[in-house]
């Protein structure tokens, strides 16, 4: 079996970036070491942030994170101020929330009951 396990963010500003996810996502910390700080989510998925090489401009990788809800944290987080790209609605992959961190990479987040509710509205349309 094939499982994505850690992942390498490039970011401006290290700190910022981990409080940010710390922060707003829950995501925690397991270790920090040499300018890079290791963040893991619930199912102990690591991304380590580390100082780019250089400035961050032009496509990144999107980030799609699962949450327990999508609309309750689309407005916890609004109320803390987090700008977001796009609110709760129905997407091209599904239904859900984008926002951008520090640096600009987008990230997706989705629910599994919305997500699911997503796509039977999907099925049906196409009939």
């Amino acid at each position: 079996m094939v499982k994505f396990d850690h992942m390498t963010l490039p970011v401006s500003n290290v700190r910022r970036s981990r409080d940010w996810y710390l922060s707003k996502l829950g995501f925690k910390v397991e270790f920090e070491r040499g300018g890079i700080a290791a963040i893991q989510d619930s199912s102990g998925f690591t991304i380590f942030l580390r100082k780019a090489s250089k400035r961050l401009v032009g496509d990144k990788v999107t980030v799609t994170i699962q949450l327990k809800s999508v609309d309750r944290t689309y407005a916890k987080l609004s109320k803390s101020g987090v700008k977001f790209v796009n609110s709760p609605q129905r997407l091209f992959w599904g239904y859900g929330a984008e926002l951008l961190d520090p640096d600009g990479y987008m990230l997706n987040l989705w629910d599994q009951v919305t997500m699911r509710q997503a796509n039977r509205e999907n099925q049906r349309e196409s009939r």
